[in-house]
């Protein structure tokens, strides 16, 4: 980031709080944008990362090395009914409708200090197979109109170098495109959305590491005590 950057408290206060209603059109007109440049994906993982980015919109894309197996980072991320499990900023989620597949609507309320009170989201994609989530925001009282997120999981490429977790590793892609709110710039409403995702993603770190980790030490205790005594 660079050095002259906003910082994030900054743009808690300068986000516009009257945004403009009216929805970006998405055509094929506009450019379209992969922000991936410094994190080589898979190429049909790249697709779900490619957006179509209009005039007063701006995207962008996090990235998060993460010690732990893709299955348990993917249990936390796939559940779309309880983002507050890694997600600090959520106070609260309710589901309005749906059973957990794609077009569930849900309400989330965040904490206290974000310029925003609650958030309607619909599930737009949700890839057990291929470990891709992506969501909308579809209405609330925010300050970011017609957000669109996109979070892919992958095994970590020095997955067989990792010191943890058996050699397991996980990389996690979000990214998202998102209205610029009058009175801000690209750069300022991407500080500000990055900010919010990367603390969201240490977050999912440190809980899917932490649960990788008993999980394999509660393996080898079990081993241990299954073992035979020793007898000469």
């Amino acid at each position: 980031m660079p050095s002259t950057a906003p910082q994030s408290s900054v743009l808690l206060h300068r986000i516009n709080p009257n945004p403009n209603p009216a929805a970006a059109t998405m055509c094929h007109d506009y450019p379209r944008c992969t922000p991936l440049a410094a994190c080589p994906v898979p190429e049909a993982a790249a697709l779900y990362h490619t957006y179509a980015v209009g005039p007063n919109q701006c995207c962008s894309a996090v990235v998060q090395r993460i010690d732990a197996p893709v299955p348990t980072v993917w249990s936390f991320v796939r559940r779309f009914d309880h983002p507050q499990a890694y997600k600090h900023f959520v106070k609260s989620c309710h589901v309005l409708a749906g059973d957990g597949d794609v077009g569930t609507l849900r309400e989330i309320r965040v904490v206290s200090g974000l310029p925003a009170a609650n958030s309607t989201e619909r599930l737009e994609i949700l890839d057990d197979d291929r470990h891709v989530i992506s969501f909308s925001v579809v209405g609330g009282d925010h300050r970011l109109a017609n957000y669109r997120s996109v979070t892919t999981l992958h095994p970590a490429a020095d997955a067989a170098d990792a010191a943890d977790c058996e050699g397991e590793g996980t990389v996690v892609v979000e990214s998202y495109v998102v209205d610029v709110p009058p009175g801000n710039t690209k750069e300022e409403t991407c500080v500000f959305v990055d900010t919010i995702v990367r603390c969201n993603l240490q977050s999912l770190s440190q809980i899917s590491h932490n649960l990788a980790r008993n999980i394999t030490d509660d393996s080898n205790n079990d081993s241990i005590s299954s073992s035979k005594p020793f007898s000469p």
